[in-house]
């Protein structure tokens, strides 16, 4: 049973019910890791616009580790290193991508002194348990997920004129800044807009969560680490998904409405390709 007020919050809001079709994807992709597969998280633009028809899923597998997941070898090792690997997932007309993490990796980067922002700053949105093995690795995953808003509201600063949302505003803002993301400018404030009633809940159930110190500090190196990261995992995904950079160039001009037209050789040497694209997309700001 989750015994705080966040924990309760978190877990009425992962067993709220989804649409059939998706359910029917995480199973899937559940399956494809028998014996390992304890979770699949459902999160991201696809929950909170409903839409799924000509869209991306976003999954998160939890796995109970990864020599289980994947028995040995360079995957194991690569999602161990620099997690998450992500995948692509299609059947039945349903197109997704999944991102695979342990247990222990959900836990420590839903923390607030995780190295990257990349999963608390997704689990303190919405998100939906889709698939799980067991009312066990429920149990677990919401007490993971419970920590992931606390850790955005300790590393935003507080101001006395906050309103109900500026703080969690505020928040996101910080963790666009620390990834290389192809999303307007004003994403961060309609994430909180698309579910005021969630930040609200959660401003009452975390009560007195105050900033950490040093955060300037912080985030300088949730800057710097977090852009870095997002070259490194890109260039992980271009092994480890197939038609990677087509989708990188499908997301950014979904997001940003900048069109990218791909040439025979980015397809030929994907990981090439892709760092190609940067200097572009950053003078033209169609990444940050």
């Amino acid at each position: 049973m989750a015994s705080t007020p966040i924990e309760r919050l978190v877990a009425a809001e992962l067993d709220k019910p989804i649409d059939p079709r998706v359910a029917v994807a995480a199973a899937a992709v559940a399956a494809r890791y028998p014996g390992a597969a304890r979770a699949v998280l459902f999160y991201g633009s696809c929950l909170r616009s409903g839409e799924i028809d000509g869209q991306m899923l976003d999954f998160y597998l939890i796995v109970s580790d990864y020599r289980a997941a994947y028995g040995g070898g360079w995957l194991a090792a690569a999602n161990r290193v620099i997690p998450p690997n992500v995948f692509p997932f299609e059947a039945d007309g349903v197109a997704a991508k999944f991102a695979v993490l342990s247990e222990d990796d959900l836990t420590r980067l839903c923390r607030p002194d995780a190295a990257t922002v990349s999963v608390w700053a997704r689990f303190a949105q919405p998100v939906r348990l889709a698939w799980r093995t067991d009312d066990a690795a429920a149990r677990a995953v919401a007490a993971a997920v419970a920590q992931a808003p606390e850790s955005l509201l300790a590393l935003t600063p507080a101001e006395a004129t906050d309103g109900a949302l500026d703080r969690w505003r505020r928040g996101f803002t910080l963790t666009y800044g620390a990834e290389l993301r192809a999303e307007r400018g004003d994403r961060p404030g309609a994430i909180v807009d698309f579910a005021p009633d969630w930040y609200r809940a959660l401003s009452v159930a975390l009560p007195a969560v105050a900033p950490l110190p040093g955060l300037d500090r912080r985030w300088r190196g949730l800057r710097r680490r977090g852009k870095l990261l997002t070259l490194v995992r890109l260039a992980k995904a271009s092994l480890t998904f197939a038609g990677g950079i087509d989708y990188l160039a499908w997301k950014i001009s979904r997001h940003s409405g900048t069109p990218i037209v791909l040439r025979p050789w980015q397809r030929r040497w994907p990981i090439a390709g892709a760092i190609s694209l940067l200097p572009r997309l950053l003078l033209s700001g169609s990444i940050r």
